[in-house]
């Protein structure tokens, strides 16, 4: 099935491109979210039209997502969580953890920006995550798990 894409859409294309992709991938996730249409010579024509206004929005959320990264780019963090021997800890220190220390030092983050590939942490030490805060700009902050007293 055959669509335009109205947006981003990071692996798959760029605002206007016309791509191939599932009828089900299409109809459940790209048209309802407002990322694409369906590639009709009437859709085509009304992006057309539209394309200017599509292409500053864009560019203002990609103006901001960069902001929000000198913001973000080089902070620590630190987290204190119970002990159990040798540097390893009770439990671990996941996402939510860190969602919860960014948000209390006044950014602005939400739990899907978070990038923990390796999982949660299990070890006392230092740590570096990344946030996905657009499709093309990657923030990285510093973790730094230390026992609690």
């Amino acid at each position: 099935m055959e669509v335009i894409l109205l947006s981003k859409v990071e692996n798959l294309g760029a605002l206007g491109d016309k791509v191939n992709v599932k009828s089900g991938f299409a109809r459940n996730y790209l048209i309802p979210q407002g990322k694409a249409k369906f590639a009709t010579p009437d859709n085509i024509a009304e992006f057309e039209a539209r394309r200017a206004e599509l292409e500053a929005e864009a560019a203002s959320t990609l103006a901001a997502a960069e902001e929000r990264k000198a913001k973000l780019e080089g902070v620590s963090i630190t987290i204190a969580a119970k002990e159990a021997s040798e540097g390893k800890l009770f439990g671990s220190v996941n996402n939510v953890d860190v969602l919860e220390a960014l948000n209390a030092q006044g950014h602005q983050i939400e739990k899907r920006e978070i990038r923990m590939p390796d999982g949660a942490f299990h070890n006392i030490g230092e740590y570096q995550i990344e946030l996905h805060l657009h499709s093309d700009v990657d923030a990285t902050v510093v973790i730094n798990i230390v026992a609690e007293d």
